[in-house]
């Protein structure tokens, strides 16, 4: 039987108009420098959360933050919430280094993240 059970929210994906500029605001916020950056992503780590900056309606078409439980089993977490009433919104997709990600929907349209590292 798989571990369907959720490692807890690590990780929150802010959609933002301009990368350079979020970046400033986000490390003045967290009192850090970012660890990842890219042209479209720059990424975060703060006392064990993963905070990253995308741009805004990028390839999640992300209009609001977005928080990602992670999970063991990104396949069997979908099945399970979605028998459940959640609706895909992204499918799973792996975003490098084997770390799959993706987005559902709640009965109420709210968007959760699920990500299993690679």
């Amino acid at each position: 039987m798989t571990d369907s059970s959720t490692q807890g929210i690590k990780t929150v994906l802010h959609p933002v108009s301009d990368l350079a500029k979020a970046k400033a605001v986000y490390a003045a916020l967290l009192g850090v420098a970012p660890q990842h950056e890219g042209s479209y992503y720059i990424g975060f780590e703060a006392e064990g959360q993963h905070i990253g900056l995308v741009p805004a309606g990028g390839p999640q078409s992300m209009t609001s933050p977005v928080a990602y439980w992670h999970v063991p089993d990104i396949e069997a977490k979908i099945a399970e919430v979605t028998a459940a009433g959640a609706t895909v919104k992204d499918p799973v997709r792996d975003v490098g280094g084997g770390r799959l990600v993706a987005t559902v929907t709640d009965p109420d349209g709210n968007v959760l993240g699920l990500l299993q590292d690679g």
